[in-house]
């Protein structure tokens, strides 16, 4: 008997994207049974792939951890007990697996000795009763595939099993895996689901969660205390607990309506200067004070002494305590001047936010197409961040316009990523212009894109840059076919913030 697969744990086993599946379910070359994938079945729609190779799998690990400024961080064995709490798990389940094939088995064996014991005069029915006899009995023989594919990939996905557990969300039927000795919030936020918390230490309950099916052990006491209805429910605070098994939790997450406004201080942790005329800020809170936000969202920046602006977080939400923006430096503008002139390591930076409604749909499985012109590039480079943690979309474009000198400024970030996902494919183009008007060129970039993506209609698309640009964009999408519903456009920018030459 084979154990039906999640689209999750098949996608890790597999060595894909989940988009990836979810595309050949749509098209038929792929079966599910109620959401689930059977291993022969996974086998069949990727030949090519061999079970005991992860190197897809490392590839997709490590450009996320790069992107997302994370920690390389070493993949820890999970703690004993966890490690002896899953073995116990998985030793149960091969009893009762054990126990049910011994039923079916003298089932069977039953039903063969009755078949042959019936006598029957008529030839054809004779003949048809020890057809059923032989389909039984070769049914009953081990599986002797001669690759031994299935089995290798039973015993990979055991071991999977043994090292990380699997969490599903409800009501959202979101996925995502607990690794090492993660908490199920920090491996929550490491795979970009958007969570309701906000100490992360256990002192305020707002990770409060309801275990459906699993279990999970508490590692640190928390300061917030449960009521006993609480802990008959089975609720648990996330921060303070790990998986020890599979878990079906309900929990509730973030969205625009949810998230709160936050005031936080953090300090510079890097500066760093892809191109002359633009700065990489890495801003760090501290550990008990982060800034929970989606991808895209814009915050307000204090430097002090009436030195404020706002600008998109650069990072993915799964690494809330590091977070990046982009300044372009522009003689006119204080803050750009202060940045590129005065701010230094270690600085304190007062954030406030998050504002802004141009966010990652997670609830959609379309390609996803990006559209941006110079460092419209920021709220754009959170959202292809978020959408590669999330593992949502079976494809990504990159259309990266520049409207000035330098305007790709972090373009071997993007290569890097096409180069390292097979599902990423990223054009970058400069848009000369006559007198500043760059709106022909333009017109003939977005011309050749529609040639090369007849089907608008089946993507979710991006947009973010300087406001004339989005507007351009945007009527340009909306003329060609594109359902306003799937266009999601950035209109969050300051006015301040944008010197651009524009028709």
């Amino acid at each position: 008997m084979s154990r039906l697969l999640t689209l999750t744990r098949a996608a890790r086993l597999a060595g894909v994207a989940r988009g990836a599946l979810q595309k050949k379910i749509i098209s038929g070359e792929l079966r599910t049974f109620e959401g689930m994938v059977a291993p022969v079945d996974l086998l069949r729609a990727y030949p090519q792939i061999r079970m005991d190779d992860n190197t897809v799998m490392e590839r997709f690990t490590q450009i996320k951890d790069s992107a997302f400024s994370l920690r390389v961080r070493e993949r820890i064995m999970p703690d004993p007990d966890v490690l002896m709490a899953r073995l116990s798990e998985l030793g149960k389940e091969l009893a009762e697996l054990k126990s049910q094939l011994g039923r079916y088995q003298h089932v069977i064996e039953h039903l063969d000795d009755r078949l042959a014991g019936m006598q029957r005069n008529d030839a054809g029915l004779q003949a048809a009763f020890d057809a059923l006899r032989s389909w039984m009995r070769n049914e009953l023989e081990p599986d002797a595939t001669p690759s031994g594919d299935t089995h290798a990939l039973a015993i990979k996905d055991t071991l999977l099993r043994l090292m990380v557990a699997q969490v599903r969300l409800l009501p959202s039927g979101r996925e995502f895996f607990v690794e090492g000795s993660d908490t199920v919030l920090e491996a929550a936020l490491r795979a970009g689901v958007s969570m309701q918390y906000g100490c992360s230490d256990g002192s305020c309950g707002l990770c409060k969660a309801r275990i459906v099916s699993g279990r999970t052990q508490q590692v640190r006491a928390p300061g917030f205390a449960l009521t006993p209805e609480d802990l008959a429910g089975g609720c648990a605070l996330l921060c303070s607990h790990v998986a020890l098994t599979d878990l079906v939790i309900e929990a509730k997450q973030d969205n625009v309506q949810t998230i709160p406004q936050q005031q936080l201080t953090a300090r510079v942790k890097t500066i760093e200067y892809p191109v002359q005329d633009m700065a990489v800020v890495q801003l760090q809170s501290p550990k008990s004070r982060r800034l929970r936000f989606l991808s895209g969202q814009y915050v307000r920046l204090d430097l002090g002494n009436g030195v404020v602006a706002k600008y998109p977080v650069a990072s993915c939400p799964c690494d809330e305590r590091n977070l990046q923006f982009h300044v372009h430096r522009i003689a006119t503008n204080k803050f750009s001047e202060y940045v590129f002139t005065c701010l230094k390591n270690a600085d304190v930076v007062s954030i406030e936010g998050p504002v802004g409604e141009f966010v990652l749909a997670q609830d959609t499985h379309r390609p996803l197409l990006f559209i941006t012109a110079d460092d419209g590039f920021a709220p754009i480079k959170s959202l292809i961040e978020h959408a590669m943690a999330l593992d949502v979309a079976e494809v990504m474009h990159l259309y990266w316009f520049s409207l000035r000198t330098h305007g790709h400024y972090l373009n071997n970030l993007c290569r890097a990523w096409a180069d390292a996902l097979d599902n990423f494919y990223y054009t970058p183009a400069v848009l000369p212009g006559t007198n500043g008007d760059w709106t022909g060129s333009l017109a003939a970039q977005l011309t050749t894109l529609a040639r090369e993506h007849p089907d608008l209609q089946a993507f979710d698309v991006y947009v973010a840059g300087p406001l004339a640009f989005v507007e351009f964009v945007r009527g340009f999408l909306l003329d060609h076919g594109l359902p306003e519903t799937q266009l999601h456009a950035d209109r969050t920018r300051e006015d301040s913030l944008m010197e651009y030459a524009a028709p």
